[in-house]
């Protein structure tokens, strides 16, 4: 990463540096009557995706950045695999979802027939919590059940009280994670609904503008690039490598004329504290992450029993810890939100691991500017960074999303037909 006030330009530069230097040229030529903002919109409205394709790029693994190349990095996942044999190929490659190649599609099928969908651990835990929900009369058939719960579907009212912790231990999940269903359902056979068939797609010929917009406006976390030519995924572009791009653009120009602005002055933090989900530390850490899945939020803070201090933050790039090693829990009568943070923490230390589940909440005030903040979530490799007051009270929350949707903004009637082919989302479901 650039030094704070040194620019790219003077040395060795990243690829994604190299990108930020093809803004700031376009940014040096652009009609001095327009906003910063518009001058923005306008040079990465000029950058094809194309610009990317197989460069290397830092890949997020869980709470560790490899570098990697896009290109050779693009696991996919069979559809006839079970959800067992998905589960291990995902932790194999510490990766949190990879798409889903129909094995009945011909050779030469375009992209839009190759895929299925995409699979995530986010899902497959969905799939599970609904195996230990007792069954009502109005359940809908198993098969059935199972693809809506993989998809984000809310069965009964979607929350569980801190009594139902008790329902889950580490034996809980060993046995759900043996059974025979696990091991030989197909991933096929839970990828029921999704909002856009398979998954909405980016073409090289696509500019950054519109992946921009994409990944923070219309919140997606992660958008395929797909090659018309070969019917295949190119690249995946996620929140987290578009921050570590703009990490790297410290110094230039550009940046530095919207990086130094105070939070406050862009109008964040846009969540305030009435409107943070949470989970409490005596509540089933699945309570969590069947909320982070109907919310379709990537993180919750968790907050003390009968208190409003935060004591820990979960994400789903945790989920893992339920599906790969249930065997930590063992020491504990249930799985609680604090039983969780405990049982991670003192794997990861066993093991040697890093993850930013051992780091706790990272925080900053009001008064950081936005180039502090990139950095920080950048070298911390989180996704999102909590609010906070001279005295610690939680404040608000400031997600990848949220800087992203400040550096661009959608033009008037910008995507057009963009959307067109988009399948309806079914009334019950929610991805």
């Amino acid at each position: 990463m650039a030094a704070t006030g040194e620019s790219p330009r003077s040395g060795l530069s990243s690829p994604e540096a190299k990108v930020g230097m093809r803004v700031e040229d376009l940014w040096d030529v652009m009609e001095p009557q327009l906003s910063p903002t518009e001058k923005l919109n306008a040079c990465f409205e000029s950058i094809p995706m194309v610009y990317l394709r197989c460069k290397s790029f830092e890949i997020m693994e869980w709470g560790k950045l490899v570098k990697k190349s896009y290109c050779s990095f693009i696991i996919e996942i069979k559809s006839d695999a079970s959800l067992a044999e998905a589960v291990q190929m995902l932790a194999q490659h510490k990766i949190l979802s990879a798409p889903v190649v129909d094995v009945d599609a011909p050779e030469d099928a375009s992209w839009i027939d190759r895929y299925i969908g995409i699979v995530e651990f986010a899902g497959i835990v969905v799939w599970i919590l609904h195996q230990s929900e007792p069954p009502s009369p109005r359940s809908p058939s198993s098969a059935t059940a199972f693809a809506a719960a993989a998809n984000g579907v809310n069965a009964g009212n979607g929350f569980l009280g801190p009594e139902s912790a008790a329902a889950t231990s580490g034996n809980f999940f060993e046995a759900l994670t043996s059974s025979h269903l696990y091991k030989n359902t197909k991933v096929r056979d839970i990828s029921g609904s999704f909002r856009w068939a398979p998954f909405l797609a980016l073409q090289t010929s696509n500019s950054f503008l519109t992946m921009l917009l994409l990944l923070s406006k219309y919140k997606l976390k992660s958008l395929p690039v797909v090659d018309l030519g070969v019917g295949k995924i190119d690249n995946i572009i996620t929140q987290s490598a578009v921050i570590h791009m703009l990490a790297e653009c410290a110094g230039l120009q550009w940046f530095e004329s919207w990086g130094t602005k105070k939070l406050s002055e862009l109008g964040l933090p846009v969540m305030t504290p009435g409107r943070v989900i949470k989970v409490y530390e005596d509540e089933p850490v699945l309570q969590a992450f069947k909320l982070m899945r109907k919310k379709r939020i990537g993180g919750i803070p968790v907050v003390e029993s009968g208190g409003s201090r935060a004591v820990g933050n979960i994400s789903l790039r945790d989920i893992h810890f339920l599906l790969t090693t249930p065997e930590i829990y063992h020491d504990y009568r249930s799985i609680t939100a604090k039983n969780f943070l405990a049982a991670a923490r003192s794997y990861l230390e066993k093991h040697h691991e890093v993850s930013p589940i051992l780091s706790g909440m990272i925080t900053c005030k009001k008064d950081k500017t936005m180039k502090e903040l990139i950095q920080l979530l950048d070298s911390e490799t989180i996704h999102r960074i909590y609010v906070v007051d001279d005295d610690g009270s939680l404040e608000g929350v400031i997600t990848l999303r949220d800087i992203i949707s400040r550096l661009v903004h959608e033009p008037r009637g910008y995507f057009g037909d963009f959307f067109d082919g988009v399948l309806p989302l079914p009334q019950s479901s929610r991805v």
